[in-house]
């Protein structure tokens, strides 16, 4: 196997509620189709979900079980397909969003990932930046894509992903035997009706704008042409955003207090604002549910001590297109109502529908190669399988907030790693 060891290093969850256990004699895993590429790690990201899931008992399809979604690498061994787009020695960036794989879980040394969802990092992109970027941005994309229909094809010469999923409408896409899954059909293909795509000069909504996800998300609506508001703590986060050149909102709103932030929303814009997406918890959903919500019902909180309306009448405002409302970490409660569209986003899309998956990874390099999207600010870092636990553990403990946590295990990169933590803006 090209002098790959038959064992390898690898972080192991073995019960609930543990921590993860570094063997250092875990079976190398080993391609099963054509499309496949083995990879390298050299830097691995941890995300929220690598601490939640174990702690709540979510999203662990089997015991003993193999972590993380994202990591920078080589490729050590190509496709056997012969996809001209990776090849072997390539710096990539491995996205895992095909959790029950353990092939292709991030925290161990050598990876499977399928080569539609492996994106080649430009010399101009350090390998520990590239590796906070994989999940967030196919979350970020799909959102925007799918659930609310924006058009990327005239950004970078991105996909629009609404009619590249229009060919699943039949049973299977022509040719390929390929069947959308029935839990993300609807969404895919009727989540949006006629004339309700999000357009150039839209706006749309942000809550949690220090994410990472959010981060992504506001890159590339901004890139789109939408006009973005950003709700988060400005105490926090509000300088920091407001000053960077790539994050910089049209609006930029404090979340401290969520019936005045849609308070905030409903007196600026009114039945103006379509498009919301969440990446905090069902609360913050719900209060971004509120603000697209166009009833005549007064927003109970209020600015300078005022009570606030909004600046137009809703019913004489209403547009026959409906809101619509992304969830990325929970929706909300109450139900939807006519007016307002809950959506989930997708993300098995991108590993179960090799097109779409090729269409992502293959914008992201072009976003990378130009410059036109920025990879998050690092926060901290780690050395050593042994620091999964320790950053981990940090996150727990809310340590670790406004980026993506990421850390080194390899000894060519140790140089690059001796700040611990590493906060811009």
């Amino acid at each position: 196997m090209n002098g790959i060891p038959r064992t390898h290093t690898a972080a192991v969850l073995h019960s609930l509620k543990q921590p993860y256990v570094v063997d250092y004699a875990r079976p190398v895993p080993e391609l099963i189709h054509e499309w496949e590429v083995l990879v390298k790690a050299h830097v691995i990201g941890l995300n929220p979900i690598d601490w939640k899931a174990p702690d709540y008992g979510f999203g662990i399809p089997t015991l003993p079980y193999t972590a993380g979604r994202e990591l920078a690498g080589r490729v050590i061994q190509a496709s056997r397909s012969g996809c001209s787009r990776i090849k072997e020695g390539d710096n990539v960036i491995c996205i895992s969003t095909d959790y029950r794989d353990l092939r292709k879980a991030a925290y161990q040394e050598y990876v499977v990932s399928s080569s539609f969802n492996t994106v080649r990092i430009p010399p101009s992109v350090p390998l520990r930046s590239a590796a906070t970027l994989g999940v967030a941005f196919v979350a970020a994309a799909l959102a925007l894509g799918i659930c609310m229909g924006v058009d990327f094809s005239h950004t970078a010469d991105g996909p629009d992903l609404l009619e590249l999923v229009q060919k699943y409408r039949s049973s299977s896409s022509p040719g390929s035997g390929y069947q959308l899954p029935e839990d993300i059909r609807s969404e895919c293909l009727e989540g949006l009706a006629p004339g309700e795509r999000a357009l150039p000069g839209d706006w749309v909504a942000i809550w949690g704008g220090s994410s990472t996800s959010a981060n992504l998300a506001v890159q590339l609506a901004r890139l789109a042409g939408l006009r973005v508001i950003t709700l988060v703590d400005t105490a926090k986060h509000g300088i920091r955003l407001s000053s960077h050149a790539s994050l910089r909102p049209d609006l930029l709103v404090d979340s401290h207090d969520p019936d005045r932030a849609v308070a905030i929303l409903r007196a600026s814009l009114g039945s103006k604002l379509r498009f919301a997406l969440d990446t905090r918890g069902r609360d913050s959903a719900a209060a971004l549910g509120r603000a697209l919500r166009q009833d005549d019902e007064f927003v109970s909180s209020t600015i300078n001590n005022a009570p606030v309306t909004p600046r137009q009448s809703p019913r004489a405002s209403r547009v026959a297109a409906r809101a619509h409302l992304v969830g990325l970490t929970g929706l909300p409660k109450e139900p939807s109502g006519e007016d307002v569209v809950y959506h989930t986003v997708p993300i098995k899309l991108y590993h179960e529908a090799p097109e779409v998956g090729e269409a992502l990874s293959a914008w992201l390099e072009r976003l990378l190669e130009t410059g036109a999207l920025v990879a998050p600010d690092i926060i901290a870092v780690e050395e050593g399988f042994e620091g999964i636990n320790v950053g981990l553990d940090r996150m727990r403990r809310g340590e670790i907030s406004g980026g993506r946590r990421w850390w080194f295990w390899s000894r060519m990169y140790r140089e690059s790693s001796t700040p611990i933590d590493m906060r811009a803006g």
